[in-house]
Parts: C-alpha cells; structure tokens; sequence
C-alpha cells in the first residue's frame, strides 16, 4: 500500500504532468474525436427516423429498439473494456474500437434488411464502448486532478459538437442524397478522424513512465478479479452512474432520438426547425460542460451542483411539456437551458476518481458508464413503446402519426428520472475534488 500510495502521489503531481501542457491537450482531445464520432453515431436517428420508418416500414417501438443496439452494447461491453483500458494501450485500443465503428457504419449504409441495421447498430456500440473510458484515462494521466472536472467537461463538449453534426448537416444530407449516402459520408469522415487518434494520442507522458510501471505492478499484485470487486462494492460507482444516467436523458431521449418528432408533430415544427431547435440540446451541454466542471473545481465540491442541476432540470422540462404556446424562439432557449442545467452529469466523472484507487480508474468508470449507458437501452425503447401504446392508427407516407397526448405521456419519463437522480446525488459522498481512496 505504501508503494501505490507514493506511485498514486507522484502520479497525481501537477508539475510532473505539466511538463508537457500543450501535447496533453493534443492528446485528450485528439482522443475526443472519437467520442465526437460516436456521438454522430448515436445522434442520427433523431434526423433519419422518418426515412427508416417509410424504408423499412417499422413502428416507433421497433425503431427505438434498432437505436437501442448501440446502447445495448454499451452496457455489454463498457465495463470489460474499462478492465482492458487499466492493462493495455490505451492508443492502441482506441484505434481497433474506432475501425469497428468505422466500419460498422459503412455496413449499417448498405444494409438491405432490418437484422443486419440491428447488427451493424450493436457493433458501433461495441466500439463506442472504449471512447468516454479513453478520454477519462487519458485525462486522469496527463492532467492533475484540479484540472480533470474541466478536462473532462470539454471532452464532453466535443461530443455535443458531434451531436449537432449528427442534426442539421445531417438533415441537408439526408435531404440532398438519402439516408443511405448520408451515413457513406459520415462513415468517411470516420475514417479521417481514425487517423487523427492514431498519429496525436500517446498512452502518458514521457517522465511518468515509471509511475506507469508501477501502477501496472499494482493491478498485478492486485489481482484480475480484486480489481473488479473494488469496483463494484464501491456505492459511490453505482450513484453517480444512476445520477448521469438519469441527467442524460435530454441528449439521449431528446437530442439522439425522439426530439425530431415530438417538435414535428406535437409542436408543428417542419423538419429544418426541428433539428434547429433540437441541436439547441447539444449546444447548451457545449457550454453547460465545461461550465459545470469548472464550477465544481472552483467551489472544490461535488455533490451541491449535482443536487441543483436535478432541481431546475425537473422545473424546466415541465415547462416545456405543459406550455403548448411556446415561440420556436422560446423552445430554442428552454431547450437549451435544459441541457446546460443537466451538465452537472459530468461532474460524476471526476468523482468516480477521486472515490478509487487510481490503479482501478477505468474499472470504476466502467462500472459507472455501463449504469450511464443503461439510459439508452431502456429508456429511447420505453419512450417509443409509451408513444405506441396511444397511438391513435394514423399514418402519412408510411410515417406513424402520433398526437400531443401521447407525446406528452412518454415525456413523463423525464421529471420522474430527475426526481430519483436528485435522490441518487444526496446519497453521494462529498469528496471535495481530493481523493478519498490512496
């Protein structure tokens, strides 16, 4: 234990990382280019739902489950890949994850039938399973821990850059060539930013090599299956996770899915002004993220943002349920302050590290991104199987039609998750951003 404690001491120095301040950035948001990719993955159902329905001729459940595969996989593989992420090169991980994904996009283009988008969906998850993870490592080795709230806000942010992506010039795409050429494109760009990640990230500075090594020899003497019991009868783990879960529920619910629709056809929006006024959820966690992070490192606490971002989450999207008169001005802003409120979710991340030992940091966060991940899985299906269950029979060109009752149901999945994430963040742990855990 003494030994870890002087490796944890001497990793966590702030000079030793700032040696090289520049290429830290490089690399950490060199790796975030990943999770920018991913996020154009995840976030493009929002825009060709209707195209995929009128193609395959499927119902809002069946649809929410082909974008579920992903999420699906998530929760699958998140946590073997955090285990992988604490043993191996996290460059070289990244890079194999990345082609996958890569690849599995330019196979979700050509598929002809429903199973195979099922397929080539839950092998994008796959991949994507190593892009949070990566960057949180990565953060956790090149910067010091009053810096990685903020780090890991930015990192968040290049992410909702690739969630607008996934929105506008997706929809002129989608317009302007099909769906299918629309994803040729996106899995092109894919193949760009692989070689990016390949040629900037590094696994940690030069003169943190022997901290390295002696961090490996911790997870050795630690033992495979120690590691993962560490991780998991950890409380602080499952919180957080439940927490950001829950908080994540305007991008993956709203922005990755479902928002579209509901602004088409509960709001009236055409398709242009919806995809505007659902990027404003992607736009408000680019600034909220790195808004929230420096907050929690500046006041040195963790759990009072968390607590309020549930509140005024749970105030603001019922406005926006129960106001049917509101502007597209109107619904931009609210939308916006949603999501920028709801970026408290990233302040979980540096506490999942602050709550470990550092040798087990990509398992803990393995453990909490397998719970974040959940919310894909579970709650983009339950929302279009609410939706089904009040739908009235009406179709226009293959599309399903689907009243502002039954739009309204299904959005109730919100400020009943922000109810219990509030629960969840008062049951937390302050850690005060130091480490609780030599």
């Amino acid at each position: 234990m003494p030994a870890i404690a002087a490796a944890k001491k001497t990793h966590h120095d702030a000079t030793i990382r700032l040696d090289y301040p520049l290429q830290a950035w490089v690399v950490v948001l060199g790796a975030a280019l990943f999770f920018f990719y991913e996020f154009i993955q995840m976030t493009m159902f929002n825009v060709i739902n209707p195209q995929l329905m009128q193609t395959f001729h499927v119902s809002a459940e069946r649809l929410g489950n082909l974008s579920a595969m992903y999420f699906y996989a998530n929760v699958i593989f998140l946590f073997p890949a955090g285990l992988l992420l604490d043993r191996f090169s996290t460059r070289k991980l990244i890079s194999i994850a990345m082609a996958f994904c890569v690849a599995s996009t330019y196979g979700f283009a050509l598929s002809k039938q429903f199973d195979w988008l099922s397929l080539f969906r839950f092998v994008t998850g796959l991949g994507s399973s190593f892009c949070m993870l990566s960057c949180v490592r990565l953060a956790s080795r090149w910067f010091p821990p009053r810096r990685v709230a903020l780090v890991g806000g930015l990192v968040v942010t290049m992410a909702m850059l690739g969630g607008m992506m996934g929105q506008t010039p997706m929809t002129f795409l989608s317009a302007h060539l099909g769906w299918r050429h629309a994803v040729m494109v996106n899995a092109t760009i894919g193949v760009l930013l692989l070689l990016i990640v390949w040629s900037v990230v590094r696994d940690y500075p030069r003169n943190l090599g022997r901290a390295h090594d002696e961090e490996q020899n911790k997870l050795h003497k630690m033992g495979f299956w120690e590691s993962i019991r560490l991780a998991l009868k950890n409380p602080q783990n499952w919180l957080a996770g439940i927490y950001t879960n829950l908080l994540s529920l305007p991008v993956i619910v709203l922005g990755a899915m479902w928002g579209g629709m509901y602004l088409s056809q509960s709001r009236h929006l055409s398709h242009d002004v919806a995809s505007y006024v659902t990027s404003m959820i992607f736009l408000g966690t680019i600034f909220g993220s790195p808004a929230m992070g420096w907050l929690s490192d500046r006041i040195a606490l963790r759990k009072l943002p968390m607590i309020l971002g549930a509140v005024v989450s749970f105030v603001l999207v019922l406005v926006i349920m129960y106001n049917h008169h509101l502007s597209t001005g109107k619904l931009s802003v609210l939308f916006f302050l949603l999501a920028f409120v709801a970026s408290t979710q990233v302040i979980a991340y540096p506490l999942v590290v602050e709550s470990n030992s550092f040798a087990i940091t990509s398992a803990a966060e393995g453990v909490t991104c397998t719970i974040i991940m959940m919310a894909g899985a579970i709650f983009q299906p339950l929302y279009g199987k609410l939706m089904d269950m009040n739908w009235q029979g009406k179709l226009s060109h293959g599309v399903h039609i689907y009243s502002p009752h039954a739009y309204l149901i299904a959005m109730w999945i919100m400020p009943i998750a922000f109810v219990v994430a509030l629960i969840a963040a008062l049951m937390l742990k302050e850690t005060r951003c130091r480490d609780l855990v030599p």
